[in-house]
């Protein structure tokens, strides 16, 4: 008998081995890469590569500032999803046609910034930037609702948590290689060189297949809006759909508003610069990447509903250590062990997060729903956040953060509604 029950388990943990190998070395991951990495070389060069050009170039902080608002197509991008719904080119898919025709055209564009002289151009420098944040954010709303058609749902937490990851390594090539290659290099070979990697994002697209085809088209963009609604609060309720939308504002609102002022807190916290850029930087990005893989992983077991509570709880509690930081002071280890704590959160939430966010999408109104719900989630970081400052003047720094942890239990509470411990749709690995 003790040998028949150790052969079950030892038949039992190769069949779990099995299905998970499965869902992890499989083609619909290694397309979450691409995606990720393509979708990610636009915004990083708009946030990395362009501000150091124009600096170098003798550009003012003033004016490279104002390039901060070349942005908005990434938050406005649900105002035009629409038409990703609406048209395509029959033959090639809806979701691949736009994909290769945004690729294609940030191609050129990219290539095209090198062209021009900050000092005499400037204005024509923004307008291209604008371009590429426009086709940057399109693409993004197609590549978003081909990853919702390709995974199911038992993949949406690991696919998405491996396409996040790749979209911060894609960061690497502009901040870091476009860098590099500006102190050898002129300017138009560094932009070339840059736009020559979304070719990566080109042939992916070529070599895919379309996840998922409608059996008709929508007959009209009116039809699209329309029908996006009603198959949300259809599925989800009135009082559903609304306690979803809520969330999507108020889960991460706590940790996002906790490190909307980060860098200026170290400061504030006596440590230098070279100490912020060494130890803040590299404390917040691999722990981050870490925590995404890690709950997509933990996904596959758990479920989405199991991962956004207990992620949820480790978010949380993870913004008390900035408040524990003010009674510490500038000590390196403790602001390492702080940074290293919070973005592990900030990795396993937003794995979760983002999981749950393709769950509650259509696959035949993907673009239009999908490009909605995250824009609820940026609603915080584009809007509260602006009086960050305005609140820690009022409250201090460790009252600041004791706020924050308070900000985060609604959307902890709403899990009850949203998103309750056995109710997940998909079943676990």
């Amino acid at each position: 008998m003790a040998a028949l029950s150790k052969n079950s388990e030892t038949v039992s943990l190769d069949f779990f081995t099995r299905e998970f190998r499965a869902a992890i070395f499989n083609r619909r991951m290694l397309i979450c890469i691409f995606t990720g990495f393509t979708s990610g070389l636009p915004l990083y060069l708009l946030l990395q590569l362009v501000p150091a050009w124009l600096r170098t170039e003798g550009i003012g902080l003033k004016e490279i500032g104002f390039f901060a608002l070349v942005q908005l197509p990434y938050t406005w991008k649900f105002f035009w999803s629409p038409l990703l719904d609406r048209y395509c080119i029959p033959s090639f898919g809806r979701r691949r046609t736009w994909m290769l025709a945004t690729q294609i055209a940030l191609l050129f564009l990219i290539i095209g910034l090198g062209f021009w002289q900050p000092e005499d151009d400037l204005m024509l420098i923004a307008g291209f930037c604008v371009a590429i944040a426009f086709f940057s954010a399109t693409q993004d709303i197609a590549l978003d609702a081909y990853r919702r058609e390709l995974l199911p749902d038992i993949e949406l937490g690991l696919g998405n948590s491996v396409h996040v990851n790749a979209y911060r390594a894609s960061s690497f090539i502009p901040g870091a290689l476009g860098l590099i290659l500006a102190d050898f290099l002129d300017w138009e070979s560094v932009f070339l060189v840059t736009a020559l990697f979304m070719l990566i994002g080109i042939s992916m697209t070529l070599f895919i297949h379309e996840a998922f085809v409608p059996k008709e088209m929508p007959g009209s963009l009116r039809e699209v809006v329309k029908n996006s609604f009603t198959d949300f609060f259809g599925k989800q309720g009135t009082g559903g759909g609304l306690s979803i939308l809520l969330f999507l504002v108020m889960y991460k609102f706590g940790d996002s508003l906790a490190t909307a002022l980060s860098t200026p807190f170290y400061i504030d916290m006596g440590f230098s610069l070279t100490e912020i850029g060494f130890i803040a930087k590299n404390a917040a990005f691999w722990p981050s990447v870490i925590g995404g893989m890690l709950g997509g992983v933990l996904m596959l077991k758990t479920g989405i509903n199991r991962a956004l509570w207990l992620f949820g709880f480790v978010q949380l509690v993870t913004i008390l250590g900035f408040a524990w930081l003010v009674d510490v002071g500038p000590d390196r280890l403790a602001l390492a062990v702080v940074i290293s704590l919070e973005y592990l959160g900030v990795g396993l939430g937003t794995a979760a997060f983002i999981a749950f966010i393709a769950r509650t999408t259509t696959p035949a109104y993907a673009a239009t729903q999908f490009a909605l719900f995250t824009a609820l989630t940026a609603l915080p970081r584009t809007m509260v956040n602006a009086f960050a400052g305005v609140l820690v003047e009022m409250l201090g720094w460790q009252n600041y953060f004791y706020m924050c942890t308070l900000l985060a239990i609604p959307g902890m509470l709403l899990l009850l509604k949203v998103a309750p411990w056995n109710g997940d749709q998909e079943k676990p690995a």
